[in-house]
């Protein structure tokens, strides 16, 4: 049997400790029970806190632990859960979290973090020159405060040596799934999945995150090339003839564009027009075909391989998973 220890602190996400909890808990059991098969009971599930003390999740629900960090012994697993407060704060307050983390890391234990449960991981230095990712969300944050980390956003899952790290508030399961695996391998790992009713291996976070490039600055002009990029976008385009609206060259506009967004003006416009198929993919039944043509794409062939690339899905598998019910 595996031992399973799950670092509470307050501030954490409660789903991302009760959740990990029965996951791991209930494997080679739910499905057993199911199909009427004998119990196995794979993980010992342990809930540690700072002082063993009852922790305060973000959501007010309060949380027993079973013992401290310093009563932790022979551990397979360390899971951080998903920091659901001010990061800032709650990094701060949690020292004794860290030194555990540093702890485990010399001893080569599998650690797992989800989320932003991996700043912990990261401020503890056991991400240095290590791969990572994180919620999409908090990308720019992350990259700015641990430069020295290989953040890989668009990753769900990451691993590197004995650390893993998932990205995304509920990606406890998809982490909790691929311990499962590695531990006991896939046929368990299936069969919980199937018996919790969960999807299995999803690959990354793109068909979440926010393709638009809206990052704040104070470039007057390239605010107001946004404004009409944001109005035109369906157009047949032109950066040239963009350039010459605006009276500048291109090598400017360009220039321009990536010094404050960091992307060049026709990558910028192929974000709006895949966020603006997005949802419009959300939002109507409108054939697939009819939505290219009205966000500026003739060719269905690239038009779906551009897509792909910047969600990770196609777009009807977009729309079967975020479109509304009509």
């Amino acid at each position: 049997m595996k031992r399973v220890f799950i670092l509470a602190y307050d501030g954490a996400l409660a789903s991302a400790i009760t959740g990990v909890a029965d996951l791991f808990s209930l494997a080679g059991i739910s499905w057993n029970r199911i199909q009427k098969q004998d119990i196995q009971r794979l993980f010992q599930v342990q809930i540690a806190s700072p002082q063993g003390e009852t922790v305060q999740c973000s959501n007010g629900l309060r949380i027993e632990a079973h013992l401290a960090y310093s009563e932790i012994q022979q551990a397979d697993l360390l899971v951080i859960p998903t920091l659901a407060g001010s990061i800032e704060q709650i990094l701060e307050k949690n020292q004794s979290l860290m030194n555990v983390l540093q702890q485990a890391d010399q001893a080569q234990c599998l650690i797992a973090g989800n989320c932003t449960g991996n700043f912990f991981l990261a401020e503890a230095g056991i991400l240095q020159g290590r791969s990572a990712t994180t919620h999409w969300g908090f990308k720019d944050q992350f990259q700015q405060r641990y430069p020295e980390v290989h953040l890989q956003a668009d990753r769900l899952i990451t691993q590197s040596d004995h650390v893993y790290c998932a990205g995304g508030g509920l990606a406890w399961f998809d982490l909790g799934l691929h311990l499962i695996e590695r531990f006991y391998g896939f046929e368990i790992a299936i069969q919980t999945a199937k018996s919790f009713v969960l999807d299995f291996r999803r690959d990354n976070q793109l068909s979440y995150s926010l393709m638009r490039m809206s990052k704040p600055h104070q470039d007057g002009l390239v605010k107001e090339i946004q404004h009409w990029l944001e109005q035109h976008f369906s157009e047949n385009l032109n950066m040239e003839d963009v350039a010459a609206r605006f009276n500048i060259s291109p090598r400017t506009l360009i220039r321009r564009f990536k010094a404050v967004l960091d992307v060049a003006p026709n990558q910028y416009v192929q974000a709006i027009r895949i966020e603006a198929a997005q949802k419009r993919l959300e939002e109507t039944e409108q054939p697939i075909d009819r939505i290219m043509q009205m966000v500026g794409y003739e060719d269905p062939s690239s038009f779906r391989r551009l897509f792909r690339k910047k969600t990770g899905l196609t777009p009807m598998e977009y729309r079967q998973r975020f479109g509304r019910r009509f």
